[in-house]
């Protein structure tokens, strides 16, 4: 069981920082936003457009979860993949940009956390690493649901190190779980993210695979590089190339 006392008082003596980084994070997201509106050039319309979606999509499926432990770790109905799929599509930097808003929103609607350094690596570098699978369509001549599945797990690897190092920070100042036998706070972290990760990129994999072998995969993908609107404008250009009589 958690010793609820020493959460309370952790809690307690983090909530004026708790406050701060909250006004902080909304400041960052509004950054952000303008950023990408002011580099344009970089970031089309369209890919604007589908970053929004993908980041409500995501946002709306976080909160279809169990939380198996107590401050944080959650199983979600495959809350990643609609920005895995945008960072598919668009590469890793836009993956690791959309991955950051993505961590402020959630440190928004829920905000804990116990230094500075833990909301950078729960939050910030946790949710950036959706941005690992960008590199995905570039794994060869592997079929695309390996392809996906690979970029998946290295996604939650590099999330699982990241929750894994704040854990450590958390349980090495007053939290502990008073049953688990060891004083060795990485092993409480280690035990705590097992709980829950695991099983998240389980069906955030499930979920891809299925899609790709499905080729809904394909067509999403078709859609958010705009080759639906391209048939109909070639259609269209073909019919007013043709002579009339």
């Amino acid at each position: 069981m958690v010793n609820f006392s020493q959460l309370l008082a952790v809690s307690e003596k983090t909530t004026d920082i708790v406050t701060w980084v909250s006004l902080g994070a909304i400041a960052v997201l509004i950054v952000a936003l303008v950023l990408i509106c002011i580099f344009n050039k970089k970031y089309s319309t369209l890919e604007i457009a589908y970053a929004g979606v993908c980041l409500a999509a995501s946002f709306a499926l976080s909160f279809i979860k169990v939380s198996p432990v107590q401050y944080g770790g959650s199983i979600t109905l495959a809350s990643f993949v609609p920005l895995l799929i945008f960072a598919y599509k668009f590469g890793p930097v836009k993956g690791t940009i959309t991955g950051l808003i993505f961590g402020l929103f959630n440190f928004i609607s829920d905000p804990f956390i116990l230094t500075p350094m833990t909301f950078i690596l729960d939050y910030l570098l946790a949710f950036a690493s959706i941005g690992l699978m960008g590199f995905a369509p570039k794994f060869g001549k592997l079929p695309q649901t390996a392809k996906v599945a690979i970029g998946t797990v290295l996604v939650y690897v590099a999330r699982f190190i990241f929750h894994l190092i704040s854990g450590f920070i958390y349980f090495a100042e007053d939290s502990i779980w008073a049953n688990i036998p060891t004083p060795n706070m990485f092993v409480y972290s280690l035990i705590y993210q097992c709980i829950y990760l695991p099983a998240d990129c389980v069906i955030s994999v499930g979920v891809l695979i299925a899609l790709a072998k499905t080729k809904t995969l394909d067509r999403l993908l078709d859609m958010m590089k705009g080759k639906v609107k391209d048939k109909k404008e070639n259609s269209a250009a073909a019919d007013e190339a043709q002579p009339t009589e």
